[in-house]
């Protein structure tokens, strides 16, 4: 529950600089500025809250020296997969949906009281910041578990009506809201107070019928050994991955002939799972549609083929798959599904009365220039903008100026 997510990041397990030999903290990773960098630039107080100690990457690299950025001032990013008060040993606040609400509970309290001028804890008054918010998980969690607290988790068979457990959550996020709504009312803040809901991403498969859950460790512990058959005295090939609905692997081996090997092997080789009731069931190459291998994966992400953070392997997933072991997830996110991508975006700015659709199609990275504009600041203050001419939302702004 620390305000400064550095105390609990371990420098022993983050990335090596190969000039300094010093760690590189997540808001080093970054190569362009924040808005709150923006913000602070120009005097302007921010807070936020998220579920990682490893997003003070939105710190931003500007006018940082080492894991102390200067972006956030208030940064109350409590780890989501800590051990969650009250609950049985080993389980974290994502194993039961009420553990996540009661998480998510403390992030609210942050917010009402940056809402009443003071920092997150409640305890120093510093004023209300230009730019603060949170992360919710309630949601995530209760598309993701068969079942909690009585509740059938997700969405029910089709996939377009949310199941007991998902309706509970989303009444739970409104009822939060709208204590912030209140508190900013109370505070006389509402005619100059805007509020973005939004999020980083959806979960798939909403359709528990089209739900295969694929554990990956068989998957690469397959190739590494075909790899080390075809190559004597070789190690492993796949150093690391993050598989969740979509395949992101990293080489040992970082040559083009090493990523088609792996490409060529997961397409060839079926993968055993398990469906929404259970039951065993196969899936055909790997579970995915998709794989882009080497220079096609840096061509993916636009990124030159010698950036050593893009993954070697990208794949796509087959709608439906899952990379998870035993029972425990119905869904995840992180694939290139609909369902992943596509989000819902509100915006209520102050004084307004009568809300409309925008129909247009927008993305999710013009929120970021959209809040510089409501402050009256420039989104081509952010270099992210410069270089991709990202515009802000419609009817919101000069459209980017």
């Amino acid at each position: 529950m620390t305000g400064n997510p550095v105390d609990v990041i371990n420098p022993a397990n983050l990335p090596v600089d190969p000039t300094t030999c010093k760690p590189i903290y997540p808001n080093q990773y970054l190569q362009v500025n924040t808005i709150f960098n923006v913000a602070r630039a120009h005097g302007l107080r921010t807070a936020w809250s998220d579920k990682h100690p490893a997003y003070q990457m939105f710190n931003g690299p500007t006018g940082t020296n080492g894991p102390n950025g200067t972006g956030v001032q208030d940064y109350f990013t409590p780890e989501i997969n800590s051990q969650a008060i009250g609950f049985p040993a080993g389980e974290d606040w994502t194993n039961d949906n009420a553990a996540t609400m009661e998480y998510d509970s403390f992030k609210v309290q942050a917010i009402l009281n940056e809402i009443d001028g003071f920092d997150h804890s409640g305890k120093s008054h510093v004023g209300v910041p230009a730019i603060f918010g949170m992360n919710f998980q309630t949601v995530s969690t209760a598309q993701k578990l068969p079942t909690s607290d009585g509740l059938q988790g997700g969405y029910l068979p089709g996939g377009t009506v949310p199941g007991p457990l998902v309706i509970r959550a989303l009444n739970y996020i409104n009822t939060q809201v709208g204590l912030m709504v209140s508190e900013i009312g109370k505070q006389g803040l509402t005619g100059s107070t805007a509020i973005i809901l939004s999020a980083k991403h959806g979960q798939s498969p909403t359709d528990p019928n089209a739900l295969a859950r694929v554990p990956d460790g068989p998957i690469i512990d397959a190739v590494n050994a075909a790899w080390k058959a075809a190559h004597p005295g070789a190690g492993d090939l796949v150093i690391f991955s993050t598989d969740d609905d979509g395949m992101l692997l990293w080489l040992s081996d970082r040559s083009q002939t090493a990523a088609d090997f792996v490409k060529n092997y997961l397409l060839t080789h079926s993968a055993a799972g398990n469906n929404i009731a259970g039951n065993p069931i196969t899936v055909s190459a790997s579970g995915l549609t998709k794989v882009y291998a080497g220079a096609a994966s840096a061509a993916f992400y636009g990124v030159p083929v010698g950036d050593p953070r893009h993954p070697d392997i990208t794949g796509i997933v087959q709608y439906g798959v899952v990379y998870t072991g035993g029972m425990k997830k119905i869904a995840e996110h992180g694939g290139d599904a609909p369902q992943d991508r596509d989000v819902p975006i509100l915006v209520v700015l102050p004084g307004l009365k009568n809300g409309r659709v925008i129909g247009a199609p927008v993305k999710t990275i013009q929120i970021a220039p959209t809040i510089l504009s409501l402050l009256g600041l420039s989104p081509k203050e952010l270099q992210a903008v410069r270089i991709e001419g990202t515009k802000v939302l419609p009817s919101l702004g000069n459209n980017g100026g």
